[in-house]
């Protein structure tokens, strides 16, 4: 059973090496992808050096893209979508694949615990939630999570790759809308988080608003 990781990776240089390293204590794992999402730091030579294969972007084009690119990449049977920034918590991904490697599920979330730092005031995670059950029935617990394994059935349920950080929330309802089964697991997963600070602010409003086009995109196919 082949595996790839596949990591969206966005001006991650300093944090991506211990990621992959972390990785690499994970047997099960094939192939580690890394996708450089137009980085201007040196995001894709650190990529390079330590991915089994970079695909760059010469400009920013999403993380859905990203995603979508990376599983083009190699015909596996099971994607571990993954963020670059987890450090050395990358190994607790071993505990997201089990799930789905013994038939528990298609695709197996990771649930994180309460952010050490204030951030938002829980607007974007409240709107995709609520999406998710009146769309599915199916009550998340973190559908914002990047940190997801799906087998490849799950992956061929996803049907719009191209709403930015709207990707986690589109592709939670594709795929319990083709009959496939989604378990959370509590992760103690870490990387890096934001404030509550003009970035943060300006972050979560992307995150809104993508949110908001997913949903609003899932809702017109229900219709």
């Amino acid at each position: 059973m082949n595996i790839s990781a596949i990591l969206p990776a966005y001006n991650e240089q300093k944090r991506l090496p211990q990621t992959i390293a972390s990785l690499r204590e994970i047997d099960q794992i094939d192939q580690i992808i890394v996708v450089d999402d137009g980085s201007n730091d040196q995001t894709g030579q650190v990529a390079s050096r330590l991915s089994d294969q970079l695909i760059r972007f010469p400009v920013n084009r999403g993380k859905g893209e990203a995603l979508r690119q990376g599983c083009l990449a190699f015909d596996a049977d099971i994607f571990l979508f993954l963020d670059s920034d987890l450090g050395d918590s990358a190994r607790l991904a071993e505990q997201l694949l089990a799930p789905v490697l013994c038939g528990q599920a298609a695709m197996s979330i990771a649930a994180f615990p309460p952010a050490q730092r204030k951030g938002g005031f829980g607007l974007v995670k409240g709107l995709a939630r609520q999406g998710i059950f009146r769309l599915t029935g199916f009550q998340s617990q973190s559908p914002l999570s990047g940190q997801r394994a799906l087998t490849k059935q799950a992956v061929a349920a996803i049907r719009d790759w191209d709403v930015r950080f709207g990707i986690e929330v589109g592709m939670t309802v594709d795929v319990l809308r083709s009959g496939l089964s989604i378990v959370e697991v509590p992760l103690p997963f870490t990387h890096r988080e934001t404030g509550r600070d003009l970035p943060g602010f300006l972050h979560r409003g992307r995150q809104m608003v993508d949110v908001g086009r997913m949903l609003g995109k899932k809702w017109l196919i229900q219709s």
